[in-house]
């Protein structure tokens, strides 16, 4: 168990169809074939870990001009970060007491719009950049040739990066900080495990599991968020497993309601 503490960073809200939060959501039937569909709103989140090893970021958030542009059209219509203007990366940094310079590192959960937006902070610095191969792949090529996803804007990764790029399913290139490949919403997510003293266990799974119904009702996500569905099961099942044999608290990747009752973090 290490000493060190986790502190959570708001970083604003990605509203969506429910039926993107959780499949099928919402469904016409006979007698009610135009059902009211509903909006809901995600929690957008990085996390900053106080570590013996040096100040670690956690995902980067959407880039502010989100709505202004940066992010096309149609993404932004489906998604839209209400709030991305308000929460620069540095300004939710300061205001946590935290100044962008002292960042040792930086881990890309994945490079999704709503993930990756504040990588161009460390356009030509020497932070490493942690990003699974897979994932690296997948998003220049979703971006370059329109064929993929979506949900990769180039002009947030396309940046002059110190990548450190991960092979392999887990890596502790920290102490008691392992991190987990867990492909199925993308190809190469990554979750992570820490342990530390005071809070024990903490499995982060990013967007493996939007929120608790992803996960403990294993009810997927809605069209176009999942890349591989067997994969998304078998990564869930991995994290099922690992949360019952470490007793852990598993934090979800825009469960609002939980981000919210965790409050500042964890020490």
């Amino acid at each position: 168990m290490v000493d060190a503490t986790i502190d959570v960073i708001p970083r604003g809200t990605v509203r969506m169809d429910r039926n993107f939060h959780a499949e099928a959501s919402t469904i016409a039937t006979q007698s009610d074939p135009n059902p009211d569909l509903e909006l809901v709103d995600a929690a957008v989140y990085n996390l900053v870990i106080d570590h013996p090893d040096g100040t670690i970021l956690w995902d980067t958030g959407c880039h502010p001009e989100a709505g202004d542009g940066h992010w096309p059209g149609g993404l932004y219509d489906a998604f839209p970060a209400i709030d991305a203007h308000q929460h620069r990366l540095d300004d939710d940094l300061a205001e946590a007491g935290y100044d962008i310079g002292e960042i040792d590192y930086v881990i890309q959960s994945h490079l999704h719009m709503d993930h990756a937006g504040g990588l161009e902070f460390f356009d030509g610095t020497d932070t490493p950049i942690f990003v699974h191969e897979a994932e690296l792949k997948y998003a220049y090529f979703s971006a370059k040739t329109g064929e993929g996803n979506a949900g990769y804007v180039l002009d947030d990764f396309d940046h002059d990066l110190n990548w450190n790029v991960i092979y392999r399913d887990n890596v502790a290139p920290f102490e008691d900080i392992e991190f987990l490949h867990l492909p199925g919403h993308t190809p190469g997510l990554l979750g992570l495990r820490v342990e530390l003293e005071d809070a024990g266990t903490l499995i982060f799974t990013s967007d493996l599991a939007d929120s608790a119904d992803n996960y403990e009702r294993m009810q997927p996500m809605g069209p176009g968020l999942i890349w591989d569905r067997r994969s998304w099961f078998d990564s869930l099942r991995r994290i099922h497993d690992l949360e019952r044999r470490t007793d852990a608290e598993v934090v979800f990747g825009h469960d609002t309601d939980q981000i919210e009752a965790v409050g500042d973090g964890w020490s």
